[in-house]
């Protein structure tokens, strides 16, 4: 499998959503993960690098996670997936997923992949992205916090449990990039966020 590399973009408005752009080093085939806003910039880093858009991936259907998907599918020409069951968040925006993605999918990307992981809990449909090494967590899991419950579909229970079951038995030197703010890893978070105990 071929060697990947990544960026990350952070979208402009006042939740500074991050955008990241995930790309195989050997064919430049890329997935852009969670274009919230700003495609004007992510369309102009993605031709500034040279890669080709293969694919639209959506840890979840917010609204600051999925606003410049239109733009970025226009241009691009590429699908979009999401999970079956965050499809009514889009639909809501007036968006339509090309693909549903499940549990434990291999998401091509070139020569690379993602797998995804389903994460329940900020939303019913919600998901991470990982390969080797990464994890793109979007409002599951943030540095020392968790993703809010308290919107329709929500649950702290589930929350926890996927964090606990799917993010917490990955190796702890996995870097972990979430939908907002800094980075950190699973190890970090098993020892310090206090939000979910490692069990």
């Amino acid at each position: 499998m071929s060697a990947y590399e990544f960026e990350t973009l952070v979208s402009p408005g006042s939740l500074r959503e991050n955008c990241y752009l995930f790309w195989c080093a050997e064919t430049r085939e890329a997935a852009v993960i969670d274009p919230g806003g700003g495609a004007d910039a992510i369309l102009a880093r993605v031709r500034e690098l040279g890669l080709k858009i293969g694919g639209i991936l959506l840890t979840h259907g917010h609204s600051d996670h999925i606003g410049a998907v239109a733009e970025v599918k226009k241009a691009a020409g590429a699908p979009v997936a999401v999970h079956a069951a965050d499809a009514p968040l889009l639909a809501d925006a007036s968006l339509r997923a090309d693909r549903f993605v499940a549990d434990g999918d291999i998401i091509p990307v070139g020569r690379t992949a993602l797998r995804v992981l389903h994460t329940p809990g900020h939303t019913p449909g919600g998901v991470c992205y990982f390969a080797e090494g990464i994890l793109f967590s979007g409002d599951t899991l943030f540095h020392t916090d968790v993703g809010y419950t308290h919107f329709p579909g929500g649950s702290a229970e589930d929350l926890a449990r996927s964090i606990r079951e799917k993010l917490y038995t990955l190796e702890e030197t996995t870097a972990v990039y979430p939908g907002h703010e800094e980075s950190t890893t699973i190890g970090e978070e098993k020892r310090h966020n206090l939000c979910v105990r490692a069990e």
